[in-house]
């Protein structure tokens, strides 16, 4: 089931986006959880609390802290819900997309654009649904996204997973195993047999190690450079990086 949350500080617009989601769960006959929050704080001590969401509908201007930096505090931790701001004015457009912002909407909202987006958003969250992996943790299941997983690395037959927010999650499985689910995506390589990183996040390669975004150094072992280079600049092509 898809969770999405409003945050404003108007109760009549929170009435006016729960109505628009009834109707378009009636319409399109999608399992959609509802949740609302009238203050930036109550929305970020439940987040804290492990209330996840996939969507937030997030108001700019709100008394005390605002929109955007709601949404930026909320991104040290969460950096996979679709946030698509509110507000009255194109003022905040700009600094809405620093924080990785889905959409930019202006109030008021009507049915038809509201309906337009939810179908935009709700695709793109099962499009992201389909590129990731579902882990067996410690702590019970776990979905991560692919673009979240930075490394991987196996001690006896425990895998922790590195993931770009700094969290580590530890699962039982193997190594050859998690190499063969991800060879599909190709931007997932192996430099050693201990480690899987993402190539999205290398950030140097020498004859010794691979150094990832979280400059943590994974070892090469002899006579491995010029095929991970080679893997990595074509990766690099592939993706139109931009190389000097």
């Amino acid at each position: 089931m898809t969770k999405v949350a409003f945050c404003d500080d108007d109760s009549a617009v929170l009435r006016e986006l729960r109505l628009l989601l009834e109707q378009y769960r009636a319409d399109r006959d999608e399992e959609l959880d509802c949740a609302v929050f009238h203050s930036p704080l109550e929305l970020i001590h439940s987040m804290e609390r492990g209330d996840g969401f996939d969507i937030l509908f997030l108001d700019v201007l709100m008394p005390g802290v605002n929109g955007i930096d709601t949404a930026s505090e909320i991104r040290a931790f969460d950096k996979a819900v679709k946030i698509i701001f509110l507000t009255s004015s194109a003022e905040f457009a700009v600094q809405s997309y620093a924080v990785g912002a889905y959409f930019y909407q202006l109030k008021p909202i009507w049915k038809e654009g509201f309906f337009r987006l939810m179908d935009s958003v709700l695709a793109a969250c099962e499009k992201e649904q389909s590129d990731s992996i579902v882990l067996r943790c410690k702590t019970g299941v776990a979905r991560i996204g692919l673009k979240e997983l930075e490394y991987c690395e196996v001690i006896h037959r425990t895998l922790f997973f590195h993931l770009t927010s700094g969290k580590v999650l530890e699962s039982i499985g193997s190594l050859d195993d998690l190499s063969a689910q991800l060879e599909p995506y190709r931007c997932f390589l192996r430099p050693h047999r201990s480690y899987l990183v993402n190539l999205e996040y290398v950030r140097n390669i020498s004859a010794r190690a691979v150094t990832m975004s979280c400059l943590t150094e994974i070892p090469l072992p002899r006579g491995k450079y010029n095929e991970v280079k080679d893997t990595y600049l074509e990766y690099a092509f592939r993706n139109r990086r931009v190389m000097v």
